[in-house]
């Protein structure tokens, strides 16, 4: 699938799937525009139907500032490509599992489980080609 290029400013609100809209994969530092790839939409949409409740992406698309601000991203974060997304669904905490159906052979699937100086936790999702899984 392709990545779309999105203003911010124009197209925020434009819907990419029926539960998510640009500005959700905004990056933090309020830039424009935004990347985001479609099966990255479409994947986090089939989630959200999987589970009947609203899944809260905490960071899409990262500009390459924000990504170094960052303690610990990779310099090739899949996030500065529009591919990635980090995400929780409230009150799942198998939501990794799901993902994992979706993406048996490729993809980037993290679990950063809640813990000691982090009250939540979430899950990074990619589309990359190859498969990678990883705790953090």
């Amino acid at each position: 699938m392709s990545v779309g290029t999105y203003s911010l400013a124009r197209e925020g609100d434009k819907l990419l799937s029926p539960h998510f809209r640009v500005r959700e994969f905004a990056c933090r530092d309020g830039s424009d525009p935004i990347f985001v790839e479609e099966e990255l939409a479409a994947l986090l949409e089939a989630i959200r139907l999987h589970f009947g409740c609203p899944v809260a992406i905490t960071s899409g698309f990262r500009t390459a500032a924000h990504n170094a601000s960052i303690p610990g991203a990779s310099p090739h974060s899949q996030h500065l490509y529009g591919r990635a997304a980090d995400f929780r669904v409230e009150g799942v905490s198998v939501a990794a599992a799901y993902a994992e159906t979706l993406l048996p052979g490729k993809g980037g699937i993290g679990r950063y489980p809640p813990r000691k100086g982090r009250a939540c936790g979430w899950v990074h999702l990619d589309t990359r080609g190859t498969k990678a899984r990883w705790t953090g």
